[in-house]
């Protein structure tokens, strides 16, 4: 069944809608709270309470494309309970790792405004990436949107996990250097060799 059709279900307040997502898009969401969470269970229950939050969100809300506003709740939801479980400490999921990667890049922002401040970020960094080749923009996508792993994200673009780390490096190092520029508070850490 097409996903128009499954938003239609969740308008109607049918429960099939569920089953359908739940057929169509398990392993996609599995793999987004997996590789930010690191855990299996923690992976699933993720995956449970999205299942919930699009109960709920569908409708008001109408989504366009409902793969993409599956993954934007599986994210939001892994990265609750990641907080919600690792508030004192980073742990080595592939979340904490690519935050640890980007934090090189500029500081989270502090204060009242932060909320603005990472809308402005965000936006900057989209810039920078429509700057970039299609190959760049998706090596970096895959690895600190959707979290992949530096080989899962090489492999998804066809190339060595050396030439996808190099390529990562710099673009970062490219990054730092344009958000510099737009005026956004670059860290002074050194990045490290992995």
């Amino acid at each position: 069944m097409n996903d128009d059709r499954i938003v239609e279900l969740f308008f109607e307040r049918n429960e099939t809608a569920l089953a359908l997502v739940q057929g169509k898009y398990e392993k996609y969401l599995y793999r987004i709270a997996y590789g930010i969470l690191g855990d299996p269970e923690d992976a699933k229950e993720c995956v449970n309470d999205v299942y919930l939050r699009i109960w709920n969100s569908v409708p008001p809300h109408r989504p366009e494309i409902l793969s993409a506003y599956l993954g934007k709740l599986t994210r939001r939801a892994a990265i609750d309970l990641y907080r919600k479980k690792h508030s004192a400490k980073r742990t080595g999921t592939e979340y904490a790792l690519s935050l640890e990667e980007l934090e090189q890049c500029a500081d989270p922002a502090c204060g009242v405004e932060q909320e603005l401040d990472a809308a402005l970020l965000a936006k900057a960094i989209d810039e920078f990436l429509h700057t970039r080749s299609q190959r760049t923009r998706i090596l970096f996508l895959r690895r600190y949107y959707f979290l992949d792993s530096v080989q899962d994200a090489a492999d998804f673009c066809g190339i060595s996990a050396a030439s996808a780390q190099s390529l990562l490096h710099r673009t970062r190092s490219e990054l730092k250097a344009y958000l510099a520029k737009q005026g956004f508070f670059v860290s002074e850490r050194k990045e490290k060799i992995k």
